[in-house]
């Protein structure tokens, strides 16, 4: 079974919001990488606004996390790509809401676009266990 270390030198700036500046791994049995996720759901239909389109990407993580036998709490690193800079405080609120406890290591990055110009966000995640 891993077990998931954080690291928070105080050589360096803490982290700016809830994540992880460095996860250890150790003794990790399987990976699951993630390809990115965005706010449609099982039906297909696209959330209305960003919060909702963000929280609807962590819920399809956190299923095909269940669907391996892991949840958020196995999450090392994920990568979160916003369209718009005024969705980064929708996008803690909804991060919060939907992980709980878990902080893994984490970036994110605001992009000119993804696939489909209607996506406002992405996440992208690795796990372990």
């Amino acid at each position: 079974m891993a077990t998931l270390k954080e690291h928070a030198p105080a050589t360096v700036p803490p982290p700016f919001s809830r994540y992880s500046l460095g996860v250890e791994v150790t003794g990790a049995e399987r990976w699951l990488l993630l390809s990115g996720q965005v706010g449609v759901d099982p039906a297909g239909t696209l959330a209305e606004g960003a919060e909702a389109q963000i929280e609807q990407a962590w819920r399809n993580i956190l299923a095909i996390l269940e669907s391996a036998g892991m949840d958020a709490d196995n999450l090392v690193k994920v990568t979160v790509f916003l369209t718009r800079r005024e969705d980064l405080a929708a996008y803690r609120r909804a991060r919060d809401r939907v992980l709980g406890t878990a902080k893994p290591a984490s970036s994110l990055l605001f992009v000119a676009g993804l696939a489909d110009p209607a996506w406002l966000a992405e996440i992208e995640a690795v796990a372990a266990q």
